[in-house]
């Protein structure tokens, strides 16, 4: 753990785990000591980088006992997100990294096939570990191998499509598989829908909890063949009488649970038991999300995932400036009680895009699906079709599950869905699972769809404004994680013509077309190249498509050399989309781009990251230097 004086040292017995190995060596009574040292390293490391405190503390006792019973790299767990995967990375060799979660060159805040042998699948979005871990048992069993695959997932991830396709498809594909349900009933917000009640109601209902508690003492009891006739009576007997339409064994998983998650010597004696099943089995245990820390307790939405924060009570520091989700979920918000046909909906993060403020205060028009993209995408089209007017608030990344929908249902309908596409941009600590750098390349293409981008907050309220009156076709707007420049929105907001971009100030030599939050990189730039006597356009675009071919082509006819500027991978972007007109329009004015290479980017902080990759005012000074020579 960090120390008074800011070095990190791990406690006695997790310094002594370098491998699974070392887990396995730990006499039996001190595995509850180790389940404390983890928990209290994880509540003073995660304070000095951020994480996500909440998933992990709940999993503490689970992923001992995998470790404990099974024998990784050989023995294979998927986790779904692998946002929980800390413990993991810590009894693998990484306990004494993980004071670097998520910082520049440190451990990466999920699982990475690249950081460690014991890391086999990568993950980063959810409800993908079912799937992957059904086609990693299918390779083994036709390779004959005899290794276990082991599927951790939380009940959020049981409604995603992905997750009931797989399961759909376990009992004809292989009879060897342990799915474990992690049920703490929260996703990153609490889980909603029909799925969520039934796990409820699995663990609520009283006759099964009889039930359980007598499965409890059959583990306890395992060791012999006639235990085994005795649970399976006790199943017939029981169980299945009880419960006729227990969900998981209509798919051909045999059922066990739902058992105390927390209760470490009980999940060994499981494991052990359920190694040496010949069919697919679904372990349910009940986890409490924060576990051991008395703030994460009260607050699970919160820490879920979070920055810095004291250990003595889990605050925070301020942001200070109104983020732009804030500003979002108190602009649709006010929209909607003045427009009785506007709708809000989200894919279960009502707190990250803050479409809690909606929820809230005009709960009747607010609607979450739960973690199911795809299911939103085509929800918000159907209340499209019936004079609605529905605001999709998802972030960029998983906005990409539901492509097909955009261009299949809303866009060849041409349905007025307004796509609000938060952390637009690299998201930083989290990774390049959640940088929002593809939205532009994915949506592009997209015949009659509006996409826009604003240079600060206050022209943010307008692009939202001009949403709510558009209604010739899907709408999108991509906006930053975090704070703005801090303009602030006047008091009414004013409608914006499409496809017309902003000249914030004129010139000859160099025309800049700054897209969003870019603009603060272009001011620098405009500075330095004006300091060195040159004549600087600086444009706003505003519009990603339709592009405002006018105001492009007569810069570029104008000024010697173009500069594009976007918080997006270059390949497909906004840039390519300069280039491409003016190559169609057979004007040859050079255009150079500053934006993200063709490559996945790291984690750590937005700053350091812009000047890795030449994001930076210095970085397009040099690049326009050959051209005003």
């Amino acid at each position: 753990m960090t120390t008074k004086s800011g070095s990190f040292e791990l406690p006695e017995l997790l310094s002594q785990i370098k491998s699974p190995e070392d887990v396995k060596a730990l006499p039996d009574g001190k595995l509850e000591d180790l389940c404390e040292e983890i928990r209290h390293t994880l509540i003073h490391s995660l304070a000095r980088t951020g994480g996500h405190l909440g998933p992990n503390l709940g999993v503490v006792e689970l992923t001992v006992a995998l470790h404990r019973v099974f024998d990784s790299p050989e023995d294979k767990f998927l986790f779904d997100v692998s946002h929980q995967g800390y413990v993991h990375k810590m009894l693998t060799g990484r306990a004494d990294k993980i004071n670097t979660i998520r910082t520049p060159g440190g451990l990466n805040g999920f699982l990475l096939r690249t950081e460690s042998e014991h890391d086999c699948y990568g993950a980063g979005h959810a409800g993908t570990a079912l799937s992957a871990a059904l086609g990693m048992a299918s390779a083994r069993d036709l390779k004959g191998d005899k290794n276990h695959v082991v599927a951790v997932a939380g009940d959020a991830a049981f409604t995603c499509g992905p997750t009931l396709e797989a399961m759909n498809n376990i009992e004809e594909t292989t009879e060897k598989l342990i799915v474990v349900l992690n049920d703490n009933e929260w996703s990153i917000d609490r889980n909603v829908g029909a799925m969520a009640k039934y796990f409820n109601a699995l663990q609520t209902h009283p006759t099964f909890s009889s039930v359980r508690h007598k499965a409890a003492e059959f583990v306890g009891r395992i060791g012999g063949e006639s235990v085994r006739k005795f649970a399976h009576k006790v199943e017939r007997n029981t169980k299945n009488l009880i419960l006729p339409n227990v969900l998981f064994e209509k798919f051909g998983m045999r059922y066990y649970g739902p058992l105390d998650g927390h209760d470490l010597p009980l999940l060994i004696r499981t494991f052990e038991h359920l190694k040496k099943q010949d069919e697919p089995v679904i372990l349910h245990i009940i986890t409490e999300k924060g576990r051991g820390y008395d703030p994460a307790l009260a607050n699970p939405g919160k820490f879920h995932g979070l920055g810095t924060y004291k250990v003595e009570d889990g605050s925070t520091t301020p942001v200070g400036k109104p983020t732009y989700s804030e500003l979002f979920g108190r602009a649709v918000t006010d929209f909607a009680k003045k427009d009785k046909s506007i709708t809000a909906i989200t894919a279960a993060m009502p707190g990250g895009t803050k479409l809690e403020i909606f929820k809230k205060e005009i709960p009747e028009r607010y609607f979450d699906v739960g973690i199911a993209e795809e299911h939103a995408a085509l929800f918000a089209c159907g209340h499209a079709t019936q004079g609605l007017k529905p605001f999709l608030a998802i972030y960029s990344t998983f906005m990409q599950r539901a492509i097909d929908m955009i261009i299949h249902d809303m866009a060849l309908q041409k349905l007025p869905v307004r796509l609000c596409m938060d952390r637009g941009g690299l998201s930083g600590d989290d990774g390049p699972t959640h940088h929002g750098l593809f939205d532009i390349a994915y949506l592009r293409a997209v015949p009659g769809l509006v996409h826009m981008q604003p240079k600060d907050e206050d022209e943010f309220i307008d692009m939202l404004w001009t949403m709510a009156n558009y209604e010739d076709g899907p709408s999108a707007i991509r906006y930053p994680r975090g704070a703005g420049i801090g303009a602030k929105p006047k008091p009414e907001p004013v409608l914006l013509e499409i496809g017309k971009g902003e000249v914030l100030q004129d010139g000859s030599d160099v025309a800049i077309f700054s897209l969003g939050h870019m603009y603060e990189v272009a001011l620098k730039t405009k500075d330095k190249l004006e300091a060195l006597g040159h004549s600087v356009a600086l444009i706003n675009p505003r519009f990603i498509k339709p592009l405002d071919a006018d105001l492009i082509i007569r810069y570029a006819e104008q000024c010697k050399v173009i500069l594009t500027m976007e918080d997006h991978v270059l390949q497909n972007g906004f840039g390519a989309s300069v280039i491409e007109l003016l190559s169609d329009a057979k004007i040859t004015t050079p255009v150079e781009r500053i934006g993200w290479p063709d490559a996945f980017i790291e984690h750590g902080k937005v700053t350091e990251l812009r000047k890795q990759h030449g994001l930076t005012s210095s970085h397009a000074v040099e690049r326009l230097s050959p051209y005003l020579a």
